[in-house]
């Protein structure tokens, strides 16, 4: 008995610590959301919380990401923060320059936009912000762009770390036109109770869905003042719409257990009425 247990707490440390933080899915999700243009579906591919450094998320990890990412022939890429990493047990530091310079590699239709984590932030905003605009990746920072998507103006509206940042979601809408489709991204999902409904869907990371899943009892510790209201997924509250990916890094402690390191790709289509997901 006693080696029974033995060989299953080695198993499941080498799934948690070793198997899993090296995994990487593509998780593709159909999403209906108000005030989209009719049409063609778009086609977002979602990443965040890289984290490069962290144990078995080096640059070549890095790199396969990208490669992922292309692969799906995404008409926009969003890099919802979370660059860097501070203080992963058995991680090593990769500067923001290093990083930026293999997502120059993303190739997107319509165009790859970020913005900042916390942990960017902490390391240093402004290092974070020139090394991707240095290789054409624009980071909104309570700011928006419009981009002309499949035919359809679309504004994209980047609102900042919820945490470590001043985030404005009145700045970020500011320039967007009356029925124009607005998707906005940020790092922390604690924003989205502010989010006002004539945003189409408002798309989030930092949680890492809890990093762990503990059967029976759900996502291990999620860094949300909403507990795991906002874990991972997609989220209907009100007829408004949210997505949080699980993200590609580890932050504290390299281990990921039933959460796998994720791209997301976010299939648009417009919905009119729209109703909340089957439970």
């Amino acid at each position: 008995m006693l080696f029974l247990l033995l060989a299953t707490a080695a198993l499941l440390a080498a799934w948690a610590f070793w198997w899993e933080p090296g995994r990487l899915v593509l998780n593709e999700t159909e999403l209906e959301v108000p005030g989209w243009p009719e049409g063609e579906e778009t086609r977002i591919a979602v990443i965040a919380d890289l984290h490069v450094g962290s144990p078995r998320n080096g640059r070549d990890n890095l790199r396969r990401v990208v490669r992922r990412v292309n692969e799906t022939l995404p008409d926009l890429v969003l890099i919802a923060g979370d660059l860097t990493i501070d203080n992963v047990l058995g991680g090593g530091f990769v500067p923001p320059e290093e990083i930026a310079e293999d997502l120059a590699a993303l190739d997107p239709r319509y165009g790859a936009y970020a913005v900042l984590g916390n942990h960017d932030r902490w390391l240093s905003a402004a290092r974070v912000e020139a090394a991707l605009a240095g290789v054409g990746i624009p980071v909104l920072d309570n700011q928006g762009a419009r981009v002309r998507v499949r035919g359809h103006d679309t504004w994209i509206a980047g609102v900042a770390d919820y945490w470590t940042g001043h985030p404005s979601i009145e700045e970020a809408l500011d320039g967007a036109g009356v029925g124009e489709p607005v998707i906005l991204f940020t790092h922390n999902p604690d924003l989205f109770p502010e989010v006002p409904p004539r945003v189409s869907l408002t798309v989030a990371g930092h949680t890492h869905g809890g990093q762990v899943i503990i059967p029976f009892v759900g996502p291990g510790i999620t860094p949300s003042r909403f507990g795991d209201r906002y874990a991972s997924g997609h989220v209907v509250e009100d007829g408004r719409h949210l997505f949080v990916t699980t993200g590609v890094g580890t932050s504290r402690l390299g281990v990921r257990f039933l959460v796998p390191p994720e791209v997301a790709l976010l299939r648009l289509r417009r919905c009119d009425p729209c109703e909340p997901p089957p439970e």
